[in-house]
């Protein structure tokens, strides 16, 4: 390879590569060339590329790692920020959220809502997230423009909803986005979200649950989020949800249980044998009050667990930085042992685990040559960031998402010292405002 053949040269940085070593390199350097990352290493062993780069970037001592990905969340729901706070989640969601949904979310909104989401995404170190709602075309869009990776899903409930008036109909739609939208691109996968079991019938799950696997397509589905979700399912189908889930064949390796807060070793054991990954989503468990989920037994029985934010109307925020630090300490105060939930248990969640449940684990989620160069660089040179003994723990306990200086998704720069490069963000903050305020006049 020669030198002309590298587009860009990464020096003088702070490597966290998240590799199987979970390696750290200082200093170390990268070359990528067109979308992939071509070298990576000690500095002293790539400054032969640096010469015939195309670019080179001095990050100044700055860490540099893979971009985060977010697990779960519903990015349009930026729309909803704070529109309806400190209620339990059964409130929250039919008195609130399901109303306002079905007046307000529409193929335009989504589209705006989403595209917030993303700026505030790629803001704060994201670069790949799964999400499920409704009207997903306009998600799409947003994503497709933002440069972002998306496994985007189509939202499924079974009574009226946003671009699905009639409940007959939502199964065929969501088929219907899948065969849209499968090969569309690289940074772009169609699934289908069941929202969860006490909304969708047994009908609608396992017949969804057939077009995931007919169609090979990641199933996504709230589960076991509340005790009040659990006594229900078990009153319904003397079940508890997981072991219903299990029941209807639904649980395998292209399964993804969103919350899993309340779950029993008997169920934990459930998601192992099967193979279903958990999004963990700690700050909106916490902040609808559902509970802790019991991670760390999950974490010890091979379950893969990503951390997710959850969307914005039950968080209120998109950065995993926080949701970092959150999944750690609440961790260690359910089993009120420090050496859990460690800063590199955490961080691999929110990278290498976070893209096995997007099913990109050989594209992202670690700096290895032949994966795609989805990179986000921190500037260290700011007072909570000084000194740094342990990288890992700096990143987990210290840094915030508005540390996350510049952004790289595919070889190309979506935000270079903090401006988005991809999409106005000013006309976008904008646009939402309008809707916001439609929203406040018509509530």
């Amino acid at each position: 390879m020669s030198n002309n053949s590298i587009d860009l040269y990464i020096k003088n940085g702070f490597i966290l590569t998240m590799n199987p070593g979970m390696e750290i390199l200082r200093p170390g350097a990268l070359a990528i060339r067109g979308d992939s990352i071509v070298a990576v290493g000690p500095e002293k062993e790539l400054q032969g590329m640096e010469a015939g780069a195309g670019k080179i970037l001095d990050v100044q001592g700055g860490i540099v790692l893979p971009g985060l990905i977010n697990a779960h969340t519903h990015a349009a729901m930026t729309l909803f920020r704070g529109l309806a706070d400190d209620l339990p989640l059964k409130t929250w969601l039919e008195e609130f959220i399901f109303p306002s949904e079905a007046r307000y979310v529409n193929p335009d909104s989504v589209y705006w809502g989403t595209l917030l989401a993303c700026a505030e995404m790629i803001r704060s170190g994201t670069t790949a997230f799964a999400d499920g709602y409704f009207c997903p075309d306009g998600v799409v869009k947003a994503v497709d423009l933002s440069g972002m990776r998306g496994l985007l899903c189509q939202g499924v409930v079974d009574f009226p909803a946003p671009g699905v008036p009639d409940p007959a109909q939502n199964v065929l739609e969501a088929e219907r986005f899948v065969e849209k939208w499968a090969g569309y691109s690289s940074s772009i996968h169609p699934g289908i979200f069941c929202h969860s079991p006490y909304v969708c019938s047994t009908e609608t799950i396992r017949t969804v649950k057939e077009i995931c696997g007919r169609r090979r397509v990641s199933f996504f589905m709230h589960a076991a989020e509340t005790g009040e979700e659990r006594s229900l399912i078990k009153y319904r189908y003397g079940k508890t949800p997981i072991h219903y889930l299990d029941n209807l064949q639904v649980l395998d390796a292209q399964t993804v249980v969103i919350h899993a807060v309340h779950v029993d070793s008997e169920e934990i054991e459930v998601l192992a044998r099967t193979g279903t990954a958990v999004a963990h989503c700690p700050e909106s468990n916490m902040k609808l009050a559902s509970g802790i989920a019991p991670v760390v037994e999950m974490l010890n029985k091979g379950v893969l667990v990503g951390l997710g934010t959850d969307g914005c109307a039950s968080n209120n925020d998109l950065d995993l930085f926080k949701e970092m630090d959150t999944a750690a300490k609440l961790g260690k105060i359910r089993y009120l042992d420090p050496t859990v939930m460690d800063a590199r248990t955490v961080l691999r969640m929110a990278t290498l685990e976070g893209a096995r449940i997007l099913g990109l684990e050989k594209e992202i989620g670690s700096l290895e040559v032949g994966k795609k160069a989805d990179i986000i660089i921190l500037d260290l040179n700011q007072p909570h960031l000084v000194p740094c003994y342990d990288p890992y723990s700096l990143l987990v306990y210290s840094a915030r998402g508005a540390d996350v200086q510049s952004v790289m998704i595919g070889g190309r720069m979506v935000m270079e010292n903090k401006k988005i490069l991809t999409f106005d963000l000013d006309e976008v903050m904008d646009q939402v405002r309008q809707i916001s305020m439609e929203i406040v006049t018509k509530k």
